[in-house]
């Protein structure tokens, strides 16, 4: 008894301090400075909204889903990459190359998949960084989502035009070069006019609404795969084994006759040292990475989230099978075209039809053709069908401008996906697309890596509550007890750990605490600077490690020491025991090795690429700062709460005591959720 009396009496002073602290730290100023920190990095709020609400239609089903991911994703890359990448890096190795990008991919489909069943509203990657990191690093990954998408509907409407073209010979572009040529630097050879009607075509489609587009998707992804499909059975079937064994000698032999010498003696092989993996492992590794972007694509499923039926299962089940069969397809296309065809004779830009001439099924072309056609209208789609909703979710915030957010009787972002068409077709009608595209990895690889680190960040909270469930005095009342004996423990927990150490870091309290979750925070920041480290010293100084320089081999060393070291600290942290529908395996390996891939591919592009990628950052931070962050709807939520940027972690639960005592606040919540209740389409 004495011992409950005098707990009972440690705790009421406990309360009684930290009141006296919170009206203390209330009532003092708070400086213009601090108050614009706070407003860059308050976190968006979805306690307060049901995550099953929404403006827009929820008609899709997994099925859907899964063809919307592997018709982004298996785009013309399917037809092209696996013979550009044979012939110069892998050889017919490059199915082990596009093993190790799928692994790679997966570790990034993975995060995205967690998020999708945590937070399965509208936004991708834009939305899992406003809840979890702040409004600014937010704003900074829509922006860059918009680019990839903006360029990426550019590019494949522009390569539509150009195949459609080529089946015509060229008739098309011949008339317009010759009638409508633009001499100028920066922009196209001729303007592309059917790349506009195709543009505006779809955005019509998707204004239409998003049931018709899934079935428009599904037919044209379907096409996709029975010609791929056909093109597998035709490699096996006129395939030789000999093709992934030809020996180092015939290829010096080769050589010698192809640059005409007149010895063979002392003549290198161009075309490698032969067999499975010619130009060796470091090929093989060189390949994976170009490859790596054949997989990109399978996010726009995480744009999908208030459109989807069953969206926590749907989502992560929609991700990881679209990669799947985007695997199988890509391992059994880049297998048939180098067993039906020596790698060193590959043609570069059209492998397929050149691979049927060779083993004399020239006719088959033209089926490849029709699958090309079909791969491009899906990867357009793709392209196309997440832009809206990255502008309708950006504009529903507050972030962009607010007629973006306008949603069509048939509950479709109508106005979002007209502006994104137009947009899209201005750039594929008039400017040179090549010297942008690899603008396009940056904000893909960006969102890769924001969104594994808000897994980590995520898994380590104290609390992730996203919804209430309905008032009711019983249920508040159970909730209340809960929180006070959760809120004792905290702060006892608090008390205990009030002073960081070594001791508190290696062996944490078995539960996640503010302390633990701020250590975690502070590791991460940490990962990604040792990341950003390792990156430039193996792209820069690479030659420095070949050459044994003492100090890149001693820097190496403690970069890698202590990126396995964070990780390891990072394990050792309690985890947030709440299940969802899908969680990442192996954290916090997994997400951290898919920030370290990520980030090094981000820093192989070149200077010209991240020159462009500050403009367009420019102009995206003159909007946020003189729009987004007045018209925040977050700020205008803290300013209702006499707090003008709160700081608190948009995934925190409400106090249900609250609830207790202002029944009235809920029927407010429900008023306004009215708004975002879904009718059936």
């Amino acid at each position: 008894m004495h011992g409950r009396s005098n707990r009972g009496l440690l705790l009421t002073l406990i309360r009684n301090n930290c009141t006296l602290l919170s009206s203390t730290f209330t009532m003092l100023p708070c400086g213009p400075a601090l108050s614009f920190v706070r407003c860059l990095v308050r976190k968006k709020n979805v306690s307060g909204e049901s995550l099953e609400d929404s403006k827009l239609c929820r008609c899709l089903s997994t099925v859907d889903l899964i063809a919307l991911g592997v018709g982004s994703t298996l785009g013309a890359g399917v037809y092209v990459l696996a013979g550009e990448v044979a012939k110069s890096d892998s050889g017919p190795s490059i199915v082990v190359s596009f093993l190790i990008a799928a692994l790679a991919s997966v570790m990034a489909g993975l995060c995205y998949a967690e998020f999708g069943a945590r937070v399965p509203k509208t936004g991708s990657a834009y939305l899992y960084t406003y809840v979890t990191v702040g409004e600014l690093w937010a704003f900074i990954t829509g922006w860059n989502l918009i680019l990839s998408y903006v360029i990426g509907t550019s590019s494949v409407a522009r390569a539509w035009s150009g195949t459609f073209d080529e089946l015509l010979g060229k008739q098309i572009g011949h008339f317009f070069s010759t009638y409508f040529k633009m001499n100028y630097s920066g922009l196209a050879e001729y303007p592309d006019f059917f790349a506009v009607f195709l543009i505006l075509l779809l955005s019509g489609l998707l204004s239409f609404g998003v049931k018709e587009s899934a079935w428009v998707n599904k037919i044209f992804t379907a096409i996709n795969i029975l010609v791929l499909l056909f093109v597998m059975i035709s490699g096996f079937v006129k395939g030789d084994a000999d093709n992934w064994k030809i020996s180092e000698e015939y290829l010096i032999n080769l050589t010698a006759i192809t640059e005409n010498c007149s010895s063979y003696e002392n003549v290198t092989s161009i075309y490698g040292s032969g067999g499975f993996m010619p130009y060796g492992f470091t090929g093989t590794l060189a390949g994976a990475a170009t490859c790596f972007y054949a997989f990109v694509g399978f996010d726009c499923i995480a744009t999908t989230g208030e459109e989807v039926k069953n969206p926590q299962k749907a989502i992560p089940i929609g991700i990881v099978a679209s990669l799947l069969v985007c695997f199988m397809a890509y391992f059994g296309v880049s297998a048939a075209l180098t067993l039906m065809m020596p790698y060193y004779l590959l043609d570069e830009k059209s492998p397929l039809p050149v691979a049927f001439e060779y083993v004399g099924w020239g006719p088959a072309k033209y089926v490849v053709a029709v699958g090309s056609l079909c791969a491009l209208s899906t990867s357009l789609l793709g392209s196309m069908f997440p832009l809206p909703r990255i502008l309708f979710a950006m504009a529903r915030d507050g972030l962009l401008f607010s007629f973006l957010a306008k949603v069509s009787k048939r509950q479709a972002p109508v106005s979002a996906t007209l502006t994104a068409g137009v947009i899209s077709a201005i750039m594929a009608f008039l400017f040179d697309l090549k010297a942008l595209v690899d603008m396009m990895s940056i904000g893909t690889l960006l969102a890769y890596s924001l969104v594994a680190t808000c897994v980590l960040i995520l898994r380590y909270q104290p609390s992730l509550t996203y919804e209430q469930p309905k008032y009711s005095p019983e249920k508040a009342a159970l909730a209340a007890s809960e929180r006070e004996s959760a809120v004792s423990e905290s702060q006892i927990n608090m008390i205990q750990e009030n002073h960081f150490s070594l001791q508190a870091l290696i062996n944490p309290s078995s539960l996640p605490t503010e302390q633990t979750a701020t250590t975690v925070n502070f590791l991460v920041g940490l990962l990604a600077f040792l990341v950003c480290g390792l990156s430039v010293l193996t792209t820069y100084g690479i030659h420095f490690i070949a050459n044994l320089e003492p100090w890149s081999i001693g820097l190496l060393a403690v970069l890698v020491a202590s990126f396995i070291v964070t990780i390891l600290l990072i394990q050792r942290q309690p985890q947030n025991q709440q299940k969802v529908a899908f969680m990442v395996p192996l954290l916090p390996f997994l997400p951290s090795f898919s920030i370290l891939v990520n980030i090094y591919l981000m820093v192989q592009l070149s200077g010209d690429t991240w020159i462009r990628f500050s403009f367009w950052m420019a102009l995206g931070f003159l909007i946020y700062f003189a729009y987004g962050i007045r018209h925040s709807l977050e700020g205008h939520r803290s300013d209702g709460d006499d707090d003008s940027c709160s700081e608190n972690s948009g995934l925190q639960e409400k106090n249900p005591v609250e609830e207790v005592d202002e029944p009235e606040n809920a029927n407010e919540s429900d008023q306004f959720l009215a708004h975002e209740r879904t009718s059936e389409c």
